[in-house]
């Protein structure tokens, strides 16, 4: 083989190559996803975990329920954007009981800005925009329940 046709053939690999390199799969593009699940659910342990009245329990249940649905509609899209819904990391928790509403509020804020991202697949999308009214939901029962616990209901 002469070389002109090593060059030639060297050439055709290369090209070989880098067509399988760009067939390579890329990273998920929505990292958010994991973040969001760990802010929901250190809201929710936050809401359960807070001592109070029957009308403030009513709001944090309202709000505890509407996490659980937006946890299992952003589990959905983060399975369909390849992650591992698994991972746990830890979440620092407040020490005064009258705090953790306004933590949890501030969690659920983050988790809306985490998620409301573009996204590409239609069918995460919809997951996406479903969890957003959950979170929505969450948020207006945690901001009523830190309402009536100012009044001192």
């Amino acid at each position: 083989m002469n070389s002109k046709s090593k060059l030639v053939l060297h050439g055709h690999l290369l090209l070989v190559v880098l067509l399988f390199a760009g067939c390579v799969s890329q990273p998920p593009r929505h990292p958010a996803y994991l973040h969001a699940l760990t802010d929901l659910r250190a809201a929710r342990w936050m809401l359960e975990h807070r001592p109070g009245d029957a009308a403030v329990s009513a709001h944090e249940d309202e709000a505890i329920v509407e996490i659980d649905r937006a946890i299992a509609e952003i589990k959905r899209a983060a399975i369909d954007d390849g992650r591992n819904i698994h991972d746990h990391p830890s979440v620092d928790v407040p020490n005064d009981h009258r705090g953790r509403l306004h933590r949890a509020a501030e969690l659920l804020r983050k988790v809306r800005a985490d998620t409301y991202r573009e996204e590409d697949n239609p069918t995460a999308r919809g997951l996406r925009d479903r969890a957003i009214g959950h979170v929505d939901a969450a948020l207006h029962a945690t901001e009523r329940a830190i309402h009536d616990v100012e009044l001192g209901r």
